[in-house]
């Protein structure tokens, strides 16, 4: 991480969101340092449930061989198979073998859906997540995750858009927890123009998060430009201020 501009969006958001929650952030990597590995507890099944501890300032550690649930292992690139007659996991279920999640209306539309979203290859051994002045020099984020409420969310959400024409310059697909800040940030990283990701919708990951916050994940490329837009946008005007004047402060 470039150190320099690390300390220019926490001036930033301390001035402009004060109180407001750093975001996290993670990276695919092959080595990691002895302190993150002692510093990781896997406390939940579910992925996003490990999170919390992460956003308090701890490093967690993910891999191929970490417990935890199968969409995590398939939605952070590690498997790229999954379970047996998951469209009907996803949709109605089967009587007597399996209780559907009723995402979806029928098995076929959960099959279109699942057809979209191609599986992708985890590009080292591990995946670490860390929050923003917990990152060192020498770690460089794949995306930024915020964790945050509606007012937090409007500014990130209008900042994303500052500088693009396009109506859709953040994007709100359907998918998992970890689709939605892992998969998806993941696929818009390589892309021309990277589009931020607004996510958490999923009923069954909601219990491991806060009942008033979605996440807000930015690619990195993007994120950078986002924050060196911040000093002559919307921020410097009365209309912030009056939302501003409400954050709850830390």
């Amino acid at each position: 991480m470039d150190m320099q501009f690390a300390a220019y969006f926490q001036e930033r958001w301390a001035k402009y969101l004060p109180g407001a929650e750093l975001p996290i952030c993670y990276y695919y990597t092959d080595r990691v340092a002895e302190a993150d590995q002692r510093d990781s507890e896997n406390v939940e099944r579910c992925l996003i449930g490990n999170l919390g501890r992460v956003r308090a300032g701890h490093a967690f550690v993910y891999a191929a061989n970490t417990p935890g649930c199968a969409g995590g292992k398939r939605f952070t690139g590690y498997v790229q198979t999954l379970r047996p007659n998951f469209d009907y996991f996803l949709s109605c279920g089967i009587p007597g073998k399996m209780e559907g999640e009723r995402y979806k209306k029928t098995p076929e539309l959960a099959a279109a859906t699942l057809q979209k979203f191609p599986a992708f290859d985890a590009p080292a051994k591990y995946l670490v997540f860390k929050r923003w002045d917990k990152l060192t020099a020498d770690e460089q984020p794949l995306a930024v995750i915020f964790t945050a409420a509606g007012d937090v969310l409007s500014a990130l959400f209008t900042l994303a858009n500052y500088d693009v024409a396009d109506e859709h310059g953040v994007i709100a697909p359907m998918g998992s927890g970890c689709a939605s800040i892992i998969s998806y940030p993941y696929r818009e990283a390589q892309a021309a123009a990277p589009r931020p990701v607004l996510g958490m919708f999923d009923v069954s990951a909601r219990p491991c998060m806060p009942p008033d916050m979605l996440t807000f994940t930015v690619p990195l490329k993007r994120f950078e430009a986002m924050a060196h837009n911040m000093d002559e946008s919307f921020f410097i005007t009365h209309s912030w201020q009056l939302v501003r004047d409400r954050l709850p402060q830390a």
